[in-house]
């Protein structure tokens, strides 16, 4: 028996953007959602950020790749039906979906509320197990488990990316401990996760240096996000100057940069979290980490419960992420700028008035 077409695959229909090879170029597609189940939410897509691992997805630079492929995992909209169980939203409310839809429920991961390291964890967009389509669509439909809540007067547009980005950041900060006021954190790159990164650590009290190869961000690094100090990486004079100086450093980096100038850079007993995607492994000696008892680990979002309380914690604090808003006919331009670095802070797509039937 033939699959279904991604359009008379389940009854309700939807309108999206999807990339269909490895081009990554995406275009509009019609293809379907299902109907709304006992526990669903289904909502009207107003915003979707638009993350780095977008760009990777479509290109299949992670050789995971199925097409056609609607990307998007920092989904924000308003709720326009509900299933008859639902008890944590209702019709008209602000919500979000982030990097995942699905899990098992039952195993110890999921117990520790830590749904993003499920086996049977389901993503958002291009699962390996099953169908799944992203935020670049008009509506989106998924269990009411995997809904986040919206903080009354939160913006949509400037907290969508905190939905990947932000979470990618905050977990780790909270695990690593790097959350205690009067630490020393630096923050590897200044782009998407980089700089929501600095924000969160300086409502915790964190002093941050901020670690680029671009000097020409210093003065926004300082100014704008209010980081403390600035080094260039490819200064090692600047570098030497930060040797033994951090009690935690978050790389939020995804293109390929070594990581023994950052262990340098770490007291004793120190942590480099990974939070970055690089296509190519890293080297890491074993002689800069002995020397100091120092560790580098990694880590995948953060769970729903976690997420919540990022994004309340967000609110609290007014942190909301640096954004270029753009129309969805922009995104293949978007893509390109991504894939040069030449972009600001998380593109945005302003999905509400600018996705629309031909």
């Amino acid at each position: 028996m033939g699959s279904k077409s991604p359009e008379t695959e389940h009854p309700v229909k939807a309108l999206g953007y999807a990339a269909r090879d490895t081009s990554g170029v995406l275009s509009p597609i019609n293809f379907s959602r299902r109907e709304t189940g006992d526990e669903d939410v289904r909502f009207k897509v107003l915003y979707c950020g638009v993350c780095h691992s977008d760009l990777h997805s479509v290109r299949n630079e992670w050789h995971n790749a199925k097409y056609p492929m609607i990307p998007g995992h920092e989904i924000v909209g308003v709720v326009t039906e509900v299933g008859s169980k639902v008890k944590k939203v209702k019709v008209g409310d602000k919500v979000g979906v982030g990097c995942m839809v699905g899990c098992c429920h039952s195993c110890d991961q999921c117990g520790a509320d830590q749904e993003q390291y499920c086996p049977k964890m389901v993503q958002t967009y291009n699962d390996s197990s099953m169908v799944t389509y992203g935020g670049y669509s008009d509506h989106m439909v998924a269990n009411e488990h995997f809904i986040v809540t919206w903080p009354k007067d939160y913006p949509l547009d400037g907290g969508a990316p905190l939905l990947c980005a932000g979470i990618t950041v905050y977990s780790p900060i909270r695990y690593y401990g790097l959350d205690k006021p009067g630490m020393h954190v630096g923050v590897v790159g200044l782009g998407g996760l980089g700089h929501v990164a600095v924000k969160f650590l300086k409502a915790l009290g964190v002093k941050v240096t901020v670690i680029s190869t671009s000097p020409e961000k210093k003065e926004e690094a300082i100014n704008t996000f209010g980081a403390d100090s600035f080094l260039v990486s490819r200064d090692q004079a600047q570098m030497q100057s930060g040797v033994g100086s951090m009690d935690g450093i978050i790389d939020t980096v995804s293109a390929d940069h070594p990581l023994v100038p950052l262990i340098a850079l770490l007291k004793p007993n120190g942590k480099l979290v990974l939070v970055g995607g690089p296509t190519k492994p890293y080297e890491l000696p074993a002689f800069p980490l002995l020397f100091g008892r120092k560790m580098v680990g990694g880590s995948l979002i953060g769970g729903i419960k976690e997420t919540q309380e990022m994004i309340e914690f967000a609110a609290k604090h007014n942190i909301t992420a640096a954004i270029e808003l753009i129309p969805i006919e922009y995104i293949n331009t978007a893509m390109e700028r991504l894939a040069k670095t030449d972009v600001r802070y998380r593109f945005v797509i302003d999905i509400g008035n600018t996705l629309k039937a031909a």
